[in-house]
């Protein structure tokens, strides 16, 4: 059985955010806005997205 995805997209500039939260958005491959990407929903994308869920969109991938 395959694991469980998570489409992520970038949905606000990153203008004005801490370098933390700069680094975060690096991390999970996030650079322009509208840009998606997808990741295996786990304990670790889940962290990454609580830190900046005000500049995300997450839906689940069937």
């Amino acid at each position: 059985m395959a694991s469980k995805k998570l489409r992520i997209v970038l949905t606000r500039s990153i203008i004005g955010l801490s370098p933390k939260q700069e680094a975060t958005l690096k991390a999970l491959g996030l650079r322009r806005v509208r840009q998606q990407v997808t990741h295996d929903d786990n304990a670790t994308v889940r962290g990454m997205i609580a830190k900046v869920p005000h500049v995300l969109q997450v839906t689940h991938e069937a």
